[in-house]
This record gives C-alpha cells, sequence and structure tokens, in this order.
C-alpha cells in the first residue's frame, strides 16, 4: 500500500491523553490535562438547554450565529478598546484548535516560515507542518520565562509568514510583557509578518495582571489575528466553541478554510456563549480572582513539599522544578512514578519541547476543586516523604524558583 502522510502517521497520542489514561488506570487524582472538573454557570449552561429545546438545531450560519459573532465583537470593544465590525471580522469555530488550523491553512504557503515559541502547546507543531509550513523555534527559559530579544529579532527573515503566540502561555503560565509584545509587534510590523494570537486565556490572569492584545498595538490592527475560547472563559471546555477576530482581508480566505472543516458550530452553545460574554464585569473578575486562590493553594502546597515552584502569572498550569527533591529520572519517568505509586497525575514539561528539552520541570493543573487540591497534596506529601527518606514527622524544605 502506498504511504500515507508522515505528519500524522505514527504521530505519538498526546501527552495529556496519555497522562489521563494512566490516572484511569490507577485511580489516579489527574493533575495533568487541563479541564475544570466542575461544569461552568448554570445561567449559560440553562441558555443552551433551552436553545436545544426550542431550536432550530439545523444550520447555522457559516460564520456563526449573528449573535454571537456581535457579542464577540462587544467583548473586544469593552474589554481592549478594540472597535471590531462583526460582520465581517468576526467568525465563530468549533474551538480554538480548529481557529489555528483555519488559520493556518488560510495563511501559509508551502515554504512560509511560521515563528514558535517553546514550550509549546503540541497542535501547533503538526499544524504548521501539514499546511507546509516551515517551524523556527524559539524559546522562554525557566525559571523567569523571559524572551530573548536578541534571539526574537534573529528569527525573522524574508521568509517569515507568521509568529504563533500563546499569551497567556500554556504551559508556562507566562503573561508576556509589555516590552516583548512591543518586540514582536515592531519586528512584524518591520518584515510584513502576520501575528496568529491564541488567547484564549485572555479572562485568566493573576495578580492585577490585566490582558493586552498584540492586535491592540501599532501596526497590528490588520496584520493580528486573534483566537478566543468559551472553553476557558466560562469552564466548559467540552463544548469547543472559538470565535476569531481578524481584518476583513484575512477572515475571507481563514473562513474558506473553516467552511471546508467545520462548517459550523452547534447552534445552541453559540446562544449560550452569547448570553455568556454579556455577564457583567464581575463575572470575569470573579472568575481570575477565584482560579488565583487555587493557584496560591495548590503553589503553597507543592513549595511546602519542597518542590521548586516557578513563577505562574496566568492559564491553569504551575510548573515545578524537580531537582529540589532530589530525584535523579528525568521528567517523563517521574510523573510515570508520580502518577503509579503517588495516585496524581501531572505532565513531563519536556512533551512542549520539539528537540533538546529540560527534563526537570513538571506541570500540575490546579482548576480543581480545593477537596481535590488537598488530596492530590496530601498523597504527594506522602509520596514525597518516600523518595527523599524524610520521616514520618519531619519538616520537608521550603523551596522557591523565582517566587510566584
Amino acid at each position: 500500500m502506498k504511504p500515507t502522510n508522515p505528519v500524522f502517521t505514527g504521530l505519538q497520542t498526546t501527552i495529556f491523553e496519555t497522562m489521563s489514561r494512566l490516572a484511569i488506570a490507577h485511580g489516579a487524582i489527574n493533575l495533568g490535562q487541563g479541564f475544570p472538573d466542575v461544569d461552568g454557570p448554570e445561567d449559560v449552561r440553562r441558555v443552551a438547554a433551552e436553545a436545544l429545546m426550542s431550536g432550530p438545531n439545523q444550520y447555522p450560519p457559516m460564520l456563526g450565529l449573528p449573535e454571537l459573532r456581535q457579542a464577540v465583537a462587544e467583548s473586544n470593544r469593552r474589554f481592549y478598546g478594540l472597535d471590531v465590525d462583526w460582520q465581517s471580522e468576526v467568525m465563530v469555530t468549533s474551538g480554538a484548535t480548529e481557529a489555528i488550523a483555519d488559520v493556518l491553512l488560510a495563511l501559509l504557503e508551502p515554504g512560509d516560515e511560521v515563528i514558535l515559541i517553546e514550550p509549546l502547546y503540541d497542535c501547533y507543531l503538526p499544524l504548521v507542518k501539514r499546511a507546509g509550513g516551515i517551524p523556527v523555534r524559539l524559546r522562554v527559559t525557566p525559571p523567569q520565562w523571559r524572551l530573548d530579544l536578541d534571539a526574537l529579532a534573529g528569527a525573522f527573515t524574508e521568509n517569515t509568514k507568521a509568529i504563533l503566540l500563546n499569551n497567556p502561555m500554556n504551559p508556562a503560565g507566562k503573561v508576556f510583557s509589555e516590552e516583548e509584545l512591543a518586540a514582536i509587534a515592531r519586528l512584524c510590523n518591520e518584515h510584513g509578518v502576520y501575528a496568529i494570537c491564541d488567547e484564549v486565556y485572555e479572562h485568566l490572569l493573576f495578580d492585577g495582571r490585566q490582558h493586552r492584545p498584540l492586535m491592540a498595538f501599532e501596526g497590528m490592527r490588520e496584520r493580528a489575528v486573534r483566537i478566543g475560547s468559551a472553553g476557558k472563559t466560562f469552564s466548559l471546555t467540552g463544548w469547543k466553541v472559538g470565535y476569531v477576530t481578524a481584518a476583513p482581508n484575512l477572515l475571507e480566505p481563514i473562513a474558506k478554510a473553516h467552511q471546508f472543516v467545520t462548517f459550523t458550530t452547534p447552534p445552541n452553545l453559540q446562544r449560550a456563549v452569547a448570553y455568556g460574554l454579556g455577564k457583567q464585569d464581575d463575572y470575569f473578575e470573579d472568575l481570575s480572582r477565584s482560579m488565583q486562590a487555587k493557584r496560591d493553594r495548590m503553589l503553597d502546597g507543592l513549595r511546602d513539599l519542597g518542590f521548586g515552584v516557578l513563577p505562574c502569572e496566568g492559564t491553569y498550569f504551575a510548573t515545578c522544578d524537580v531537582t529540589t527533591l532530589g530525584l535523579e529520572d528525568g521528567d517523563v519517568e517521574i510523573c510515570k512514578r508520580m502518577v503509579e505509586e503517588a495516585g496524581v497525575a501531572a505532565v513531563p514539561v519536556s512533551a512542549f519541547y520539539v528537540a533538546d528539552a529540560p527534563t526537570n520541570f513538571v506541570r500540575f493543573c490546579f482548576c480543581k476543586k480545593d477537596e481535590v487540591i488537598d488530596g492530590a497534596l496530601e498523597r504527594l506529601d506522602g509520596w514525597v516523604r518516600k523518595q527523599t527518606g524524610a520521616g514520618a514527622s519531619a519538616p520537608l524544605g521550603v523551596a522557591s524558583v523565582g517566587g510566584d
């Protein structure tokens, strides 16, 4: 038989699925895959249920229900001062991953270079390759996750078509600084490059930080594509409702790609997300505040157990250095042992790199109930004591890498 496509053939199952399967097999608390363990607001879910029963349940408009596209445009104005035309600059997708695929298919031609910043979300690389793009990798390095602006400038060439930016960043929990974003915007303008902005965690920033889209920087309104997600904003990850904001000349080809990928998204879910985006400011403030409290609960506990806790400025995720525990195995093996021996699933950060990855960092997901976080910390306490040889009542040292 003739060979299948090499980009996807033999591609390993995602680390999130692998660790989730191990968590199920070992009855572990799953702090690996990034999903909340409670459903989102009841009123949003009720709107979806009522819309499902009242209908219609046939194909909605390909670009999305007008009421959701209007709500997305209004959110851009309300939160970021962006003046967006809902009719020509907003499209609804079946999740942010579909949106990323649509954008790459629409904007790339074979041989175009795309700048990716590691550690990177796992779908970016295969989607860039399948669209014919050539990935050019940069890194932000723990523990501070700073972007090397000289290396950034050096990554832009005459062949660069786009940069794909995840801000706030999974898995690093990093929020790109004003200086970093300004440098990216300047280079995009200088080189005529598009910016594909995965901003699904836009409402999950901590310690008083405010999200600023790259689209809001000078010269970026016409070249940035902004991607959002109801899954993260309303803790409804299974709904897979995303939305794209882009200038008309960019949205037009992106919409053509969407037309042949999924075409549309369930209309009842669109109606409910439109309702949710219209919620008062206190909803969005409470979302960030409550997630910050969970972050603090998790990181304080991990620090007390001796993990090297890295800064976490946003998202669902906390990264820890395990060398402070004296463990010599790499992060993949440590995560496997942790799920089998401690009954807690985490994700090795090396999975977010293409090659030459650091192997001493693991990622924990903290968007869980307080009792789940406490239960995981209790399990880890016993496991860490066995690894370090600490007595049952011996206090473990407090370790911190870079502060919070």
